[in-house]
């Protein structure tokens, strides 16, 4: 990008910073950024999914459909997150290459099971040995999101389930009385009505998932808290054309300004929603 950069050496000041600011490893971790949001784009509406079908299961009149339901809220929101993470995105990984393996390799005559290694057949690897990088680097980020959005589903399928509940029974007998089914006072009623009472919960959550994402980190994504680690380290000229001491506090420095900056943008279009959804609407003290 700037043909002065040719020997980093020869530069001081200014010039040297802004090479050394346009490296490769540096465009990384500007993309990086662009992973984080891409993470909470995806995973905000899954979640969300998740949550709904959770919390429509937890009030099931069908008894497995209820248990499974209430059972998948209390599980997930009763493990610490950083352990299901762990655990969860191995053991998800495990299972898709156990239904490939099933599937590509009937005629495997070993156990899968051998001792501490979890062995399949070349053909269910996930991604297969000879894919290239990029294919690895997708295929960690989906299960990093579908991991997010099953943890944060939980959490969120608390709060719609609430916000189901919360809904007054006036409203659905109402609905009942004017000879709705069930389904169609669900879907009229209870649905468009909950939002009120759920966005506060969603919106605590939200700030929750903005907060996580740099558990990335953790999953074996590369994502700003990879490269504010491997940038902000201690650099020696043997191993790099811009050696430079500890500077670790300034890049998480700059991860600290990006969080405050986002969460106070999503307060202020949170608010603006919230603002939306009730007017019109009576509340306790009377006011609209």
């Amino acid at each position: 990008m700037f043909s002065y950069c040719a020997d980093p050496s020869t530069l001081e000041g200014l010039s040297w910073l802004s090479c050394y600011l346009t490296t490769g490893k540096h465009m990384g971790f500007y993309w990086a950024f662009g992973t984080v949001l891409i993470l909470l784009a995806i995973t905000a509406p899954a979640a969300l999914m998740f949550g709904f079908g959770g919390a429509v299961a937890a009030r099931s009149r069908v008894l497995p459909i209820r248990l499974f339901g209430k059972s998948y809220i209390s599980i997930v929101r009763g493990v610490p997150d950083i352990a299901f993470f762990l655990f969860f995105v191995i053991a998800l990984d495990q299972g898709f290459e156990w239904m490939r393996h099933q599937y590509l390799c009937p005629d495997w005559d070993q156990p899968i099971r051998q001792g501490n290694d979890f062995v399949v057949c070349q053909a269910a690897k996930l991604p297969l040995g000879n894919a290239p990088q990029w294919v690895h680097e997708v295929y960690g980020f989906f299960t990093a999101v579908l991991t997010f959005a099953i943890v944060f589903g939980a959490f969120a399928a608390n709060v719609l389930y609430g916000a189901m509940n919360a809904v007054p029974k006036a409203q659905i007998e109402t609905a009942q009385a004017y000879g709705m089914t069930a389904a169609q006072t669900f879907r009229r009623v209870t649905v468009p009505q909950m939002w009120v009472y759920a966005l506060p919960g969603l919106s605590n959550l939200w700030m929750v998932l903005i907060k996580a994402t740099p558990l990335l980190f953790l999953l074996g994504v590369e994502d700003i808290v990879y490269w504010a680690r491997e940038l902000g380290g201690t650099k020696t000229p043997r191993f790099t054309d811009y050696p430079h001491g500890d500077w670790r506090l300034w890049y998480f420095l700059v991860l600290l300004v990006f969080y405050l900056g986002f969460t106070k943008l999503s307060e202020f279009v949170l608010e603006r929603i919230m603002k939306r959804l009730t007017h019109g609407q009576a509340t306790l003290g009377g006011a609209s």
